[in-house]
Order: C-alpha cells, then sequence, then structure tokens
C-alpha cells in the first residue's frame, strides 16, 4: 500500500484492498473515503467489500465516487466538511490516489493559498498544477 501524505490530517493512496485495512487502522486512521466508483473494480475492491472492513477494524467509512460527470462542488464540499469533522486522520483512495488529491486541493481554494495547495499536492507525488486556474476561481466565488 503507497500512502501519500497531504497534511498531517489527510493522506491519499491507490486502490487498497481488506487485507490492507488493519495496517490503516495501526497507522490511527479514523475516517476512510472511497473516491473510486464501484463500476471500475471487480467485487473485491468494491466499496461495499472494503466499508465492512474498515468498520469492522473500528474506522468510520463514506463513499463519495469521482468522476468526469461526478466531480462537483457539491461533493467537494462534503468530502471538506468529513475531513474537517473526523475525529483523527482521514484517509482517502481512489486509482491512483489523484482524485483523492484533487478533491482535497479543491476543498481547500480559498482557504489556503493555491501555491501552498499545489505544493501540498506536489509533495505527496500529484502534479497538480494544471487545476492552479480551477482553484484560483473556486477561491475567488468565496
Amino acid at each position: 500500500m503507497d500512502l501519500n501524505r497531504i497534511t498531517p490530517r489527510y493522506t491519499v493512496s491507490p486502490q487498497i484492498a481488506v487485507e490492507d485495512v488493519p495496517a490503516l487502522a495501526e497507522a490511527g486512521f479514523t475516517l476512510v473515503i472511497c473516491n473510486r466508483p464501484d463500476g471500475e473494480v471487480p467485487p473485491e475492491l468494491q466499496a461495499e467489500t472494503i466499508g465492512a472492513a474498515v468498520r469492522a477494524a473500528g474506522m468510520e467509512f463514506a463513499v463519495l465516487p469521482v468522476t468526469h460527470d461526478g466531480l462537483t462542488l457539491d461533493l467537494v464540499a462534503e468530502q471538506a466538511s468529513l475531513i474537517e469533522n473526523a475525529a483523527g486522520p482521514v484517509f482517502a483512495y481512489c486509482r491512483s490516489g489523484t482524485r483523492c488529491a484533487t478533491v482535497w486541493a479543491m476543498g481547500q481554494a480559498g482557504k489556503m493559498p493555491t501555491d501552498d495547495i499545489l505544493a501540498a499536492t506536489a509533495k505527496a507525488g500529484y502534479a497538480l498544477d494544471g487545476m492552479r486556474p480551477t482553484l484560483n476561481a473556486i477561491a475567488e466565488r468565496g
């Protein structure tokens, strides 16, 4: 499992499997967010299966699938709220971690300087420089 820490409270990674869940609990994560639509994965990797293992390990689980058509500001706000209100560190996954990093970045627009957002995602291995105009536009909307 490839953990890519964006902030002390938010870490992302590529797709996980049930056998990865104990390590997440041991690492202290309190909430796991699935940003990957079930249609992209076989049954053993779908949200219901992973979610059952996460809950059994004592963590919370949320499903916010991100698609090109489904990446809305409402979804961004919902994920930002989940992260902000989590009892501790949050772990999110998708196919590569990029969608998780993107949703986080959009949720921070207007709360953090764009340069800081892009630096945090780049340090975690996700170069999102092409999002600068989007992040700036979200920040301007307030």
